[in-house]
């Protein structure tokens, strides 16, 4: 199962590098290490496999990486066009070691941006398949499984209005469920309503309807052959965000999410502080300067570990525009519970 990593502030701009890169537990870092603050002790020369499995996490994420940051380029050149609009790049190049990536990220700087690398669960390693995956202003990413996909594949596509089915391009049930999640979101209006703005509640509510189908579908089709998913969503419209974790099952907890409000003064070169420990001679910024801003990701990526907060199981948090953070629980039926026998 993938780690993502995501960004949004209306005030203060991150630079890629600094967030995706620099960090001694950078998301590039994450291809191949841990940190598992209020879940795993924290000792990188002795991983161990089964606790990570049981945490819902892949001991290795080598399956390729994505990139989305928003800018407002398109809206300057393109009549009516308004707003920040995501920009991709996709490879399956190591991060480290793919320069066009590097040299991306240490010229570009953006308010809102989504990274993640892939763990592949069954389906072809390939650009196309990378998160996030982008329906107009909208991004969207998941780390986790739908359990049995191939199983329900066909009813999914169903549902899905005939814009966002021609703009699944890849294999994974990631894909198809950020298909359904805007389809939802929109009301089925197609891509013409895909540069509409919606609050982080009406978001948390498509995701949650997204959810509950995926579910029912599993429990039509499987029956008592169904078991557990592991549902880590976020989706922005570069303004807001909204991240879910989840896990159908009665006490196995779904792969690891944290938020921080904090961490992107340290992630940032401008001001004090270094994600890596110690102070950072290079800072031109007091942090009381540093705007507002969320940070949501898998694993945290900077070892301050009072700065991080990790979501509870079978929650969703909402920040608005204005940066307002909320968590709630999800709206949870024992019925959709299902048992792993691998566990």
């Amino acid at each position: 199962m993938c780690r993502w990593f995501a960004y949004v502030s209306s005030e203060e701009q991150c630079l890629l590098e600094d967030v995706l890169i620099t960090p001694k537990h950078s998301l590039c870092q994450q291809v191949h290490e841990h940190y598992l603050p209020g879940l795993l002790p924290h000792d990188p020369s002795n991983l161990n496999q089964d606790k990570l499995i049981a945490a819902r996490n892949s001991l290795f994420n080598i399956d390729g990486l994505g990139v989305c940051w928003y800018t407002s380029t398109k809206a300057d050149y393109t009549k009516g066009v308004d707003g920040l609009r995501p920009a991709l790049y996709k490879t399956i190049a190591p991060p480290l070691n793919d320069y066009n990536f590097r040299s991306i990220c240490e010229n570009t700087e953006t308010l809102t941006c989504f990274g993640h690398i892939r763990a592949a669960s069954g389906t072809p390693i390939t650009p196309v398949n990378n998160h996030p995956f982008v329906f107009g202003r909208h991004a969207f990413m998941h780390n986790g499984v739908v359990a049995n996909f191939i199983a329900i594949r066909r009813a999914i596509s169903g549902f899905l209005d005939d814009d966002a089915y021609a703009n699944v391009l890849g294999s994974t049930d990631s894909e198809h469920i950020g298909a359904l999640y805007i389809t939802n979101l929109t009301a089925g209006k197609g891509k013409g309503s895909w540069g509409e703005e919606h609050s982080a509640r009406d978001m948390a509510a498509a995701l949650h309807k997204t959810v509950v189908m995926v579910i029912e579908l599993q429990q039509k089709i499987l029956g008592a052959k169904n078991v557990p998913n592991s549902l880590n969503l976020a989706a922005t419209d570069g303004i807001r965000l909204v991240a879910y974790r989840f896990r159908n099952h009665k006490t196995e907890e779904p792969p690891s999410l944290y938020y921080s409000t904090k961490a992107g003064t340290t992630l940032n070169r401008k001001y004090p502080g270094h994600p890596n420990g110690g102070a950072n001679p290079n800072a031109v910024k007091a942090v009381e300067e540093h705007g507002r801003h969320v940070i949501v990701a898998s694993e945290p990526t900077t070892y301050q570990k009072e700065d991080w907060h990790l979501i509870p199981r079978n929650s969703c948090l909402m920040v608005e525009a204005n940066g307002d953070v909320t968590i709630e629980s999800i709206p949870y039926d024992e019925k959709w519970s299902a048992e792993d026998p691998n566990a």
